[in-house]
């Protein structure tokens, strides 16, 4: 698709933006749907991200912004509206620009998650679920496993008041289920999730000690650049099945599209 006056973009912000995948599977997307639109990523300091999100409400041209680490909790304070699970989590992944310059902020990572471990042929449906982290795409994720029919859910997070209060926000949503926050100890668990950016620089900590993971556990990632992180190599070791991070996005993109694209954007004849 050739960009020209009347192409829509979107604005990806991230920082750092060198790890981000997105645009490898958004812009082949538009192309193949007859979109004329363009996902361009930008690297935004998180100090500067207000001034930068503000002047954006006044380019027509601007479908929207896509959110990544560590944007997505700030970002949904910048929206003036909040729909669905983002206005419970607070928490957004993309944000649509209304024609009054106004924007309306959503959360995908959670259906993009379970999207992608679907199309993978993984179910979670009864299984015991260990999610380490409790920021914004955790916290999408969360949520998506316990309306998605996973049995019990744990969060482990490096500041443990964080892990409980995700866990409460989510048991008053769903009275009836098994929530709870805990360690990091893999023990005893089908799926363990690393909701975390850790993985993303070759020196950081792993999110858990893998010694825990026991063959046959599902192990996924959210990070998606290295392609196969640490983690997964050491999950796949010992024995446990792996699910790689780009799985979520993949899951997610053609909602994406759907969400900031349609109605606003030419379509090709």
């Amino acid at each position: 698709m050739e960009i020209n006056g009347r192409s829509r973009v979107i604005a990806l912000f991230a920082y750092p933006s060198t790890h981000v995948r997105t645009p490898s599977f958004f812009n082949p997307l538009c192309d193949q749907q007859g979109r004329n639109a363009v996902l361009v990523p930008w690297q935004v300091h998180p100090g500067q991200l207000s001034a930068a999100w503000d002047g954006l409400r006044h380019v027509e041209s601007l479908a929207g912004v896509l959110v990544t680490i560590p944007h997505k909790t700030a970002a949904a304070g910048l929206c003036d509206r909040l729909d669905g699970v983002a206005k419970l989590l607070g928490v957004v992944n993309a944000a649509r620009r209304l024609p009054d310059g106004q924007f309306v902020g959503r959360i995908f990572d959670g259906l993009g998650f379970l999207r992608g471990l679907e199309k993978a042929g993984h179910s979670i449906a009864g299984k015991r679920a260990l999610l380490v982290g409790a920021g914004g795409a955790a916290t999408s994720i969360a949520h998506a496993l316990i309306e998605g029919g996973v049995g019990s859910l744990t969060i482990a997070n490096r500041s443990p008041e964080k892990a409980v209060h995700l866990a409460s926000l989510l048991q008053r949503e769903f009275p009836n289920r098994h929530i709870m926050a805990g360690n990091n100890d893999a023990n005893g668990y089908e799926i363990v999730i690393n909701g975390t950016s850790l993985g993303m620089k070759v020196d950081d900590p792993l999110p858990l000690p893998t010694d825990t993971l026991e063959p046959g556990t599902l192990v996924a990632e959210v990070v998606m650049q290295p392609d196969e992180t640490v983690f997964l190599k050491c999950a796949a070791a010992r024995g446990c099945v792996v699910h790689k991070g780009y799985h979520m996005v993949a899951g997610q993109t053609e909602l994406l599209a759907a969400f900031l694209l349609d109605d606003t954007t030419d379509r090709a004849d």
